[in-house]
């Protein structure tokens, strides 16, 4: 399933948006009804909640409320396979210019020290929905517009849908599993997080989630965290469906130095390569260690890929593949890797016959170690 970001409705989401936010004003007292297309409001004067129906023309409302919000009308019904018709939430951070009150956020993810939130969901019976709580990062400190890293943690899922990409395995996460799914719908590349069994409350480290995401390549310490969000996406129904309570708490603190490796005898870079397959598909991690004493400033990765491997997508390099040769290219955020610094990007491909791993790799044309 491909579907465009939440919260892009053609060119009037940032005018509705913003227009709707100052109507509104100040914070939530009582009992506060939204039915606007973009309206919202401030709960405890520290969150934003949003009606945010962004995926279909027909009316939805929400009942905000001192702790969260309920869904009281959505008449919306789009196909399964397709595009949901919004995503009422609950947010913390920056959304489209609107930021909560008294925001720490966006921040380095190499500087937070503790990142923590917890969530209850209220659900009901006969709609098409998933409960879904998002993590949204980007290369800079973006508080509009479309950012390029979305987690998605799917805590309930009710009917046919399923999340964008294709899945890449199973994780352990907050004393959970989790089946990994991970794709693009071609504004930003997401990594989504599916629970077997529906989650009505869970308190939990929102950085778990954020350091798999890095250790699959797909954010480096760089990364800033833009917003959390916690809410429905509805494709049929859904009135009655509410978070009852959120709360959310990020902490600065932690480092913002990055790690360094003592470089090796004879070798100014070294590559890490960590694969995820299944019978007939694999993903990639690469991580690119800088060993040398001089900043890189542009780098092209270049190795053959085993037979039967051919790669389909790939997110934070420009990858291109010529019979088993692979190059792969920084893109415009992560060119510079300084020294003892490292780049990352992943990939996906199809597989036919065994998997093995690439044996050997080059960075502008220099041999690297393997780790």
């Amino acid at each position: 399933m491909k579907r465009p970001l939440r919260a892009i409705a053609a060119a009037g989401l940032l005018a509705a948006g913003s227009l709707v936010a100052v109507a509104l004003g100040g914070t939530a007292s009582a009992d506060t009804q939204i039915c606007e297309q973009f309206g919202s409001t401030v709960i405890q004067n520290r969150y934003v909640v949003q009606n945010n129906r962004w995926g279909t023309t027909a009316q939805q409302c929400i009942n905000v409320t001192s702790t969260g919000f309920e869904i009281t009308t959505q008449n919306g019904s789009n196909p399964t396979n397709g595009a949901p018709t919004a995503y009422p939430s609950v947010f913390f951070g920056c959304h489209y210019t609107n930021c909560s009150p008294g925001t720490n956020l966006p921040i380095q993810v190499s500087q937070i020290s503790s990142a923590t939130s917890s969530i209850t969901y209220k659900y009901v019976s006969g709609a098409i929905y998933n409960a879904s709580y998002d993590i949204w990062l980007d290369p800079t400190p973006k508080k509009d517009g479309v950012n390029q890293m979305e987690i998605m943690i799917w805590l309930n899922r009710q009917g046919s849908i399923q999340p964008i990409g294709s899945p890449v395995g199973t994780t352990t996460l907050v004393g959970r599993t989790w089946e990994v799914w991970r794709g693009s719908n071609g504004s930003n590349n997401v990594i989504s997080y599916v629970a077997p069994s529906p989650i009505t409350s869970m308190n939990f480290s929102v950085l778990d989630f954020i350091n798999d995401v890095k250790n699959r390549g797909a954010i480096t310490n760089s990364w800033y965290l833009t917003s959390i969000q916690a809410g429905f996406e509805p494709w049929q129904g859904g009135a009655g469906l509410g978070v009852t309570s959120f709360s959310a708490s990020v902490n600065g603190g932690g480092s913002t130095t990055p790690p360094t490796t003592p470089p090796p005898t004879g070798s100014g870079c070294a590559v890490k390569y960590t694969p995820n397959s299944w019978n007939n598909g694999f993903t990639a991690d690469v991580t690119i260690t800088n060993r040398g004493s001089n900043t890189i400033n542009g780098w092209n990765l270049t190795y053959n890929l085993p037979s039967g491997q051919q790669v389909t997508n790939a997110w934070n390099a420009t990858v291109t593949q010529s019979g088993s040769a692979v190059s792969a290219r920084n893109v415009s955020f992560n060119g510079s890797i300084a020294p003892g610094g490292t780049a990352n990007f992943g990939y996906q491909g199809t597989l036919s016959g065994a998997y093995s791993s690439p044996t050997s790799f080059s960075l502008n044309g220099v041999a690297c170690s393997r780790v």
